[in-house]
């Protein structure tokens, strides 16, 4: 009876109730964006909706689980996990599909193929978890000399390792987040700032280069409808931005309190805006429940980056500590990017908004980040001490 009552005195509610109730509201604003299609269909929910609540759902239960494991062995578990994650990377090069508008794009593996039903999985967001677990034990195995340059330059290769193999695949929108993810863990490690530094100069200076060898004509025209648009012809430009640019005017629609739940004029339009139920999911929740919705639902995430950062700050060792900042630059960044792509602030990459976008590989993969942290607080609360009694017990000084 006290273990049970130690298990859900050491389950940190709050955080897991927060994600939860963000998924729920994530459902339901993909559900509306999906919501005529699926009518159209005759089917009582859209297929988007449905395999986001099926992945959200194992990963609520699979976050749980994983939050009653030492987070210090799995961590030890890292050749394990790097091996898995990087071998299914490795297999969207012969089985990797793409979408229809980028044929040479190798994001999604199939899982499910039939006539009847497809179903694809991203393994970028397992990865994203994958090197959060093993860059902790790498940073964890050289903290005591992080700052000499043979240790820099190794974590650096950890990092252009996935990067690399997800550009290839023509993901970009997932390499800025192991980017910014890699960032945060080392300047939370203590690396010096002159190494930040030296970045920065290098890529400025390898910033042509980069710009006409590493980006394709496809993103940099995305670049360029953003921030340069006069240098693209307007029929490119308008086939460029229109996603984005609808995305904009049906959130500036919502004005303060929105159209209403299912009222949206973009949303619930055949010819509205376009991956609405993903990418363009914040566009639903401006127009349909307007800028206080939105505030609201930014009020809830940063509370959530606030409890991972908190339970980071808690931590008595480097290992938990980075696996909570991890989780939060994860987290974070995505959250920015988004918002950014369908504000027109930042050009469009394809990052999903953390438990609102549908896709089952992100918002299953997530939880389980979540459950790492979750692990972090159980395993660093201070625990009651327990009664016991030795019997039986000899000793060599004589009772007096």
């Amino acid at each position: 009876m006290g273990r049970i009552k130690n298990a859900f005195k050491e389950t940190d509610f709050l955080l897991y109730l927060l994600c939860i109730l963000t998924s729920a509201f994530g459902a339901l604003m993909v559900y509306s964006a999906t919501r005529n299609d699926a009518i159209a269909a005759g089917e009582p929910m859209g297929r988007e909706c449905l395999i986001m609540i099926l992945a959200a759902g194992v990963g609520i239960v699979a976050c749980l689980v994983i939050s009653f494991f030492d987070y210090t062995a799995v961590v030890r578990m890292w050749p394990i996990i790097g091996g898995v994650c990087l071998l299914l990377l490795g297999l969207l090069f012969i089985f990797g599909e793409g979408p229809s508008d980028r044929p040479n794009a190798r994001c999604w593996l199939p899982v499910i193929k039939s006539s009847a039903i497809t179903v694809y999985f991203q393994p970028s967001e397992l990865a994203k978890i994958g090197f959060l677990v093993t860059f902790t034990a790498h940073i964890n195995a050289v903290k005591n000399d992080i700052n000499r340059v043979r240790n820099i330059l190794l974590l650096t290769l950890h990092v252009l390792v996935p990067m690399g193999i997800i550009i290839l695949t023509d993901d970009l929108g997932s390499a800025l987040i192991f980017g910014f993810m890699f960032i945060g863990m080392m300047f939370v490690s203590g690396v010096k700032l002159r190494y930040f530094a030296i970045a920065i100069g290098s890529i400025l200076a390898l910033a042509p280069l980069l710009w006409v060898k590493f980006l394709s004509n496809f993103h940099r025209q995305r670049i360029l409808a953003i921030y340069y648009p006069s240098a693209l012809n307007e029929t490119v430009y308008k086939n460029i931005i229109y996603q984005q640019q609808r995305a904009l005017n049906a959130i500036g629609s919502g004005r303060l309190f929105g159209d209403g739940l299912f009222q949206g004029t973009y949303t619930q339009s055949a010819t509205g805006v376009p991956v609405n139920e993903s990418d363009m999911v914040f566009s639903v929740v401006g127009e349909e429940l307007g800028f206080v919705g939105c505030f609201l639902l930014l009020a809830v995430l940063a509370l959530i980056l606030l409890r991972i950062t908190s339970n980071g700050k808690k931590s008595r060792n480097l290992t938990g500590s980075l696996l909570c900042y991890g989780t939060a630059f994860m987290i974070g960044s995505q959250i920015i990017i988004n918002i950014g792509m369908c504000l027109m602030l930042l050009p469009s990459v394809g990052i999903t908004l953390p438990f609102i976008s549908a896709g089952g590989s992100s918002n299953l993969c997530i939880y389980l980040a979540i459950g790492l942290v979750m692990s972090v607080y159980r395993f660093n609360c201070d625990r009651e001490p327990t009664n016991f009694r030795l019997t039986h017990m000899s000793t060599p000084f004589a009772e007096t």
